[in-house]
């Protein structure tokens, strides 16, 4: 599937302040999954410097950092991908002990989950222990049957809203009220899978699944659990589904703040600030039918000759 996603962003403050260095988790990752055919970036004002960088998670990222006082930032970015996994569940098992719960890796790859594993500094909550294990008991012990029960459950069982601001709520409190936003059941997934040994990670991006169609869209948040022979791998516990080509990836992380789309301070004393946004998102199964989409309702779609395949083009002005 092809998605052609034009995402922008304004900040406006009080009076001039002086910006941070800002990071940008705007460019979608390419791998088995998806591919980056195009992305246009464009910052007003024009920073002082940019670095390209890649992150922990191994995803990409741009720095920008001013040097004079600012009134405004404006973010926007044109972007064409790719998705190509039409199966979710197009892999074997190579590790038996990490398909039983409570799960168990082989060693040299549960060092490197380790992050994304319950660890002393972050444990899960008791009452997020408790449901989780009933919800594996339902499934029968088993880690792919448990990770489809537990998205539909949620998708089902929850009040799913949306909630624009403000910080994923505790997963105790998501599944206290039932209720949440995209990045609320995401949280709460992530913590359940890693209360029963899997590794477990948030990820942010965006999400259609009315191809031929254009909207307002907002980022759209999930999880990503990781399975030996099949790696990393979406579920979205907001629409109750294992991902396939459906989503678009912006960043994965253990922890969402490290994959929120736009990170940075300004410093002004009492000074306020205002943001606003939009996100315009449209999908095609074919090229020539989103360039006939994009002839009846164009979203400034970028010239062929301007893609390049597996890789990103960048510009700011």
């Amino acid at each position: 599937m092809l998605f052609h996603v034009r995402h922008a962003l304004r900040y406006a403050y009080e009076r001039p302040v002086f910006l941070e260095p800002t990071t940008l988790r705007l460019t979608p990752r390419s791998d088995p999954a998806q591919r980056l055919l195009h992305h246009d970036l464009r910052i007003t004002p024009e920073p002082t410097g940019s670095a390209h960088v890649l992150e922990p998670d191994g995803g990409e990222a741009v720095v920008l950092w001013f040097r004079a006082l600012q009134e405004e930032l404006s973010i926007e970015v044109d972007m064409v991908v790719r998705t190509l996994r039409e199966n979710p569940f197009d892999w074997i098992v190579t590790h038996p002990p990490a398909l039983q719960l409570p799960a168990a890796y082989p060693p040299e790859e549960a060092l490197s989950l380790a992050p994304y594993l319950e660890g002393p500094g972050s444990p899960v909550d008791a009452s997020v222990r408790q449901w989780a294990a009933e919800q594996a008991a339902a499934a029968d012990g088993r880690a792919t049957d448990f990770l489809i029960h537990l998205a539909d459950t949620i998708h089902h069982g929850f009040h799913h809203v949306g909630r624009p601001d403000g910080e994923p709520m505790s997963a105790a409190e998501t599944l206290r009220s039932r209720t949440g936003a995209c990045r609320d059941t995401a949280m709460l997934y992530v913590e359940a899978c890693r209360s029963l040994g899997l590794a477990a990670r948030f990820v942010s991006g965006y999400s259609m699944h009315h191809p031929e169609e254009v909207s307002e869209h907002e980022l759209h948040a999930w999880a990503e659990v990781y399975l030996p022979g099949g790696g990393w791998r979406g579920y979205d516990p907001s629409l109750g589904l294992a991902v396939a080509d459906g989503h678009v990836v912006l960043a994965a992380a253990p922890d969402h703040r490290q994959a929120a789309a736009v990170s940075g301070r300004y410093r002004g004393t009492g000074v306020g600030s205002s943001m606003r946004y939009t996100v315009e998102v449209r999908t095609a199964t074919s090229l020539e039918a989103l360039q006939a989409l994009e002839c009846e309702r164009p979203l400034r779609m970028p010239a062929p000759e301007q893609w390049l395949s597996g890789t990103a083009t960048q510009g700011s002005g």
